[in-house]
């Protein structure tokens, strides 16, 4: 289900005639219906990257307390297990390195990345207290920077910023000094994690992303180094974007152990 705001239906269209496969166009922040039972309900929408949520602000903002209620209205009815993709951008611009999932966070919430990081950091808060006011059975994943296929190269992020520049011949831009990090993981080992997370009995949150950290000068000539090395980097040290995270590297030693975790380790 999606209202295709940020996304494209040719991202699906592989799995267009598969009988396992629908596609419903809406807009989640409406009322939800599915006929028939459901077993999960996986809740990705959102606007993720600073292109999208900065273009579209309160339709973010709309997603993550309409849509996450809506979801889990669903959920509830159905008597369906409960997924909500978070993100690491609930510790905002993080004083802990790297970040446990205990860490409360630094988030400026009337800067302009606010109303990514409020509308997770509220939809965390709202589907724990579906949790606890009506037990639903909820997961919630905080998801760390990912790559894969099919990103879109005016998407914003930073490994399609920079392939789509060294492919186009075009500098390799570096705003800030390049010595901010971020740790990327690639996206099917993401899934297989909020996989397994999803058929854990763990409710409170988890970290998955790769613990590996690079700074963004790195990858620059990574990039450089796998396009063939003829875009040149480009530092543009007073460019530093408004809030952007110096750090992120996730803690994921509670995604190694939360499949053994008991009853006595759920609020």
């Amino acid at each position: 289900m999606d209202n295709l705001i940020t996304g494209s239906e040719g991202n699906i269209v592989h799995l267009a005639g598969r009988r396992d496969f629908r596609f419903i166009f809406q807009d989640v922040t409406e009322y939800i219906y599915i006929d028939g039972p459901i077993d999960a309900v996986l809740h990705f929408a959102s606007p993720a990257s600073p292109v999208d949520y900065l273009k579209y602000p309160i339709q973010t903002l709309k997603v993550g307390a309409l849509g996450t209620h809506k979801a889990l209205g669903l959920a509830r009815a159905k008597g369906a297990r409960f997924l909500l993709a978070s993100t690491s951008e609930v510790y905002g611009d993080p004083e802990v390195h790297p970040q446990p999932e205990t860490y409360l966070g630094k988030v400026n919430a009337i800067g302009p990345r606010g109303v990514y990081d409020e509308a997770k950091r509220f939809a965390e808060a709202m589907t724990m207290a579906y949790h606890r006011a009506h037990q639903v059975d909820t997961r919630i994943v905080r998801i760390f920077n990912t790559y894969g296929p099919r990103m879109r190269l005016d998407d914003g992020r930073v490994v399609p910023n920079f392939v789509g520049q060294a492919l186009r011949g075009e500098p390799l831009t570096v705003h800030g000094d390049g010595s901010q990090t971020r740790s990327f993981c690639y996206v099917d080992d993401l899934i297989e994690g909020i996989y397994r997370l999803l058929l854990s009995n763990y409710t409170l949150p988890v970290n998955i992303g790769n613990p590996a950290e690079k700074t963004i000068r790195e990858l620059a000539h990574l990039v450089q180094e796998m396009t063939g090395g003829t875009s040149e980097i480009v530092i543009h040290a007073q460019k530093r974007i408004e809030d952007d995270p110096q750090t992120r590297q996730p803690d994921i030693t509670r995604a190694r152990g939360s499949a053994r975790l008991g009853a006595a380790d759920r609020p």
